[in-house]
């Protein structure tokens, strides 16, 4: 058997959350063996840049590594993904055939970009934007000066990329089968803002559209069809169709595992198949669904950088302390994306909510602060270009105030209150998990 003389500590995932969690169970003197396994050849990298500054060509690839912040005397095994994981043995299998035995396991593999589901899908031409490779071949395609970039999705990731192209002069048709960028985040009134900039910067946006197939010749993507027949010429296609929990080596391991996400409990501790958490398995980053306390325990999953770094210095405590001594994950979502010269910000969960306040600023200027409540509370706020009280906003929303959470600030000449409009097929982003509440002893 290959692998460590004995078993330490494991962790599956050469992510920010695998390096930050790593580097707390040093901190938190943690003396053992200690290896990280990644299924890409990278040290860990930050993500966030790769749709944005790398596209552009503003930041070489590798200039995206992390800094590690703890020397951490760790047998590195990258470029060769976990494959299984055998808990009655405490086993993690790899491809090259190699397993390692571990004491405590902590899962940090995140996720992986939805790729095109339909016909057309080996063409040439067509690309995803998760990795490092990802951005590096892109980047590649565009510095050769396509005729037309299609990017299929406005979420984050389509917004963010169909800006960097526009950026570059390139013409840019954005597709999505909701009636605004980014509905089904903010709602179709705040999404309808982001329309109104998404024309302005000469974007051929195209609400209400789902792609059908590709088709082309010599093996290379020309062409996009539509379901009413229609095609929109292209020679360069990117797919932002969101992501998919990077969970498929559980299978076979008796957690409550799926593409959603890893199920664990409120102390970061996996899920078993028969409801109860694996004292020896722990997950952080993308890839823990957990019932979060600033959210009302509804288990749900944070793909965000803010969550990585805290929820995996969190479950490395808890793998650290006795069992007596674990404590809940708390932790409130919070992001921001630069796209067509906005700067957009979000503290909070909008899932669920029933009701909107522009709270400062205006929606006609493009510069404002708003509010999302649910059932009378506060449960999210996003601004756009106008994030002076959003931090004040974000203290509300953790608390749970009342909906609008602050009336008569000085620059609050009048509240818009709206409804905020998601799609009505919006789906489920939670799974009800039942008996998480607490983080059991």
């Amino acid at each position: 058997m290959s692998g460590l003389k004995q078993p330490g500590i494991v962790v599956v995932g050469a992510s920010l959350a695998g390096l930050r969690g790593a580097e707390a169970l040093r901190e938190g003197g943690y003396d053992g063996p200690l290896t990280i396994v990644g299924d890409e050849p990278h040290r860990p990298y930050d993500r966030p840049p790769l749709s944005k500054h790398v596209l552009a060509g503003e930041l070489a690839p590798e200039a995206t590594a992390l800094p590690q912040l703890v020397r951490l005397r760790a047998d590195w095994r990258l470029g060769r993904p976990a494959v299984a994981l055998d808990r009655e043995r405490k086993m993690v299998r790899l491809a090259d055939g190699a397993t390692l035995p571990y004491a405590s396991l902590l899962v940090a593999t995140g996720a992986r970009a939805r790729t095109w589901p339909g016909e057309g899908a080996d063409l040439a031409g067509i690309f995803t934007m998760r990795t490092l490779e990802d951005a590096r071949s892109l980047r590649r395609a565009l510095e050769r000066r396509p005729g037309r970039v299609l990017v299929v999705g406005a979420g984050l990731i389509g917004c963010e990329a169909a800006s960097c192209c526009r950026d570059l002069g390139l013409e840019v048709t954005l597709v999505d089968p909701n009636p605004t960028p980014l509905a089904r985040l903010f709602g179709t009134v705040i999404g309808d803002t982001l329309t109104g900039r998404v024309r302005e910067a000469c974007v051929d946006f195209r609400p209400n559209t789902k792609v059908r197939a590709f088709s082309g010749e010599a093996g290379r993507v020309l062409r996009a069809h539509l379901p009413d027949g229609a095609t929109i010429a292209t020679d360069l296609v990117v797919v932002a169709l969101g992501a998919t929990r990077d969970t498929g080596w559980l299978s076979a391991s008796g957690l409550l595992a799926d593409p959603g996400g890893l199920t664990c409990d409120s102390a970061c501790r996996a899920m078993t198949l028969a409801g109860e958490p694996d004292p020896a398995v722990y997950a952080a980053g993308d890839v823990a669904r957990w019932p979060n306390p600033t959210t009302g325990y509804r288990p749900m999953t944070v793909e965000h950088w803010g969550n990585a770094v805290d929820q995996a210095r969190h479950a490395a405590a808890n793998m650290l302390a006795r069992p007596s001594e674990q404590r809940p994950y708390g932790h409130l979502p919070a992001f921001w994306s630069s796209q067509f010269g906005l700067n957009i910000k979000l503290a909070g969960h909008t899932e669920g909510a029933d009701s909107l306040a522009v709270v400062h600023g205006t929606r006609a200027s493009q510069r404002f602060l708003a509010v999302y409540g649910r059932d009378g509370r506060s449960v999210a706020a996003v601004s756009f270009d106008q994030a002076r009280w959003l931090p004040a906003y974000a203290e509300a929303v953790a608390a749970g105030a009342a909906f609008p959470p602050i009336l008569g600030a000085t620059d609050q000449p009048r509240i818009e209150r709206l409804e905020p409009g998601f799609p009505v097929t919006r789906p489920p982003t939670e799974r009800a998990v039942p008996a998480l509440e607490t983080a059991h002893a």
